[in-house]
């Protein structure tokens, strides 16, 4: 161990040194070290203002917009509607206004529920009398002619073929009833439509 007034050793002089770099109160360390300085950072250069377009950009314009069409009320359609309505429902006008052929084709249409009562009566308003003289109207009357007597003819050879074997009256009957169905239902929607039968004189529908 050192005695006071001895000349340092190389040991001594190293713990010293340790000392000022854990911070314990030597000579060196309180004398401090020079701080080495920062690099200087250069400036970042600043960015160069956009070039204003050369010419303006006009707006396109926008198309206008359309009128609103007024109606007496919120419950009311408009006059706009209504005349479209109209042109589109106008057709060729019935003489009479098609009642009774509207009530022959209603008979047609019930002859199933009613098990061909309602044919029957249907048949004898249709025979024996002289048909409308309008175009439209005759071809009406005489598909509903046609179709009531041809489905008389059917009904009674159903019935008839119902004693046969296999009861080959059954299909028939059955088809003769979607027969007489589609046959009314159209018969009633070009009535509807002002518009006369094609083939009146045909068998399909």
């Amino acid at each position: 161990m050192a005695e006071p007034g001895d000349p340092p050793h190389k040991d001594d002089l190293a713990d010293d040194h340790d000392d000022d770099l854990i911070g314990f109160a030597s000579p060196a360390s309180l004398q401090g070290r020079m701080r080495e300085p920062e690099p200087e950072l250069e400036p970042e250069p600043e960015p160069e203002p956009e070039e204003a377009a050369s010419e303006p950009v006009e707006d396109e314009p926008l198309p206008p917009e359309p009128a609103p069409v007024e109606a007496g009320s919120v419950f009311a359609p408009s006059r706009e509607f209504s005349a479209r309505r109209r042109r589109r429902d106008r057709g060729a006008e019935i003489p009479g206004g098609g009642m009774g052929l509207y009530a022959v084709y209603a008979l047609i249409l019930f002859a199933v529920p009613t098990m061909g009562v309602s044919a029957v009566i249907g048949l004898l308003a249709v025979t024996g009398r002289a048909g409308p003289e309008d175009e439209l109207s005759s071809s009406h009357f005489i598909y509903q002619q046609r179709t009531l007597w041809a489905a008389a003819v059917a009904a009674v050879a159903g019935v008839i073929l119902l004693a046969a074997p296999f009861a080959l009256g059954v299909p028939i009957l059955f088809a003769l009833a979607i027969w007489m169905v589609l046959r009314g239902a159209s018969g009633v929607w070009a009535l509807k439509s002002g518009r006369a039968i094609v083939q009146p004189r045909g068998w399909w529908i």
